[in-house]
């Protein structure tokens, strides 16, 4: 089970609070955390996308959330970059993914630059 990565302040978005707002970033206390823009949700499964997040995976990819677990995904071809889902659940996010490619890509360029992001249909 994996654990959700404590984003770090970026100098860049805290100095216009407006578009940090924008962009889907939330304040909570003085510790700045981040509350991260989830982008779809069905069947119990939460699916977020983080801003300024390029860096790691070096990858476009998803986070996807199903109670305790947690998952990272590859949008490009939904292979697993990192952490788990029960096989039921991982299944349902990558039939999503392949639907819904072509506006995951597209908020991903919005969202490693910071920009708002936009919702996407749940898988129905």
């Amino acid at each position: 089970m994996a654990k959700r990565p404590q984003m770090t302040p970026n100098p860049s978005v805290e100095k216009d609070c407006a578009k940090a707002a924008q962009a889907g970033y939330f304040y909570v206390g003085q510790t700045k955390e981040f509350i991260v823009p989830t982008i779809s949700m069905f069947y119990g499964i939460l699916i977020l996308m983080y801003f300024y997040d390029n860096k790691k995976h070096n990858c476009p990819h998803i986070h996807a959330e199903y109670g305790e677990c947690e998952a990272t995904i590859a949008i490009d071809d939904g292979s697993i970059l990192g952490g788990s889902l029960p096989s039921a659940k991982m299944k349902l996010v990558q039939a999503w993914i392949e639907i819904h490619r072509e506006d995951l890509l597209a908020n991903w360029k919005l969202a490693v630059s910071g920009e708002p992001v936009f919702k996407i249909d749940p898988l129905r």
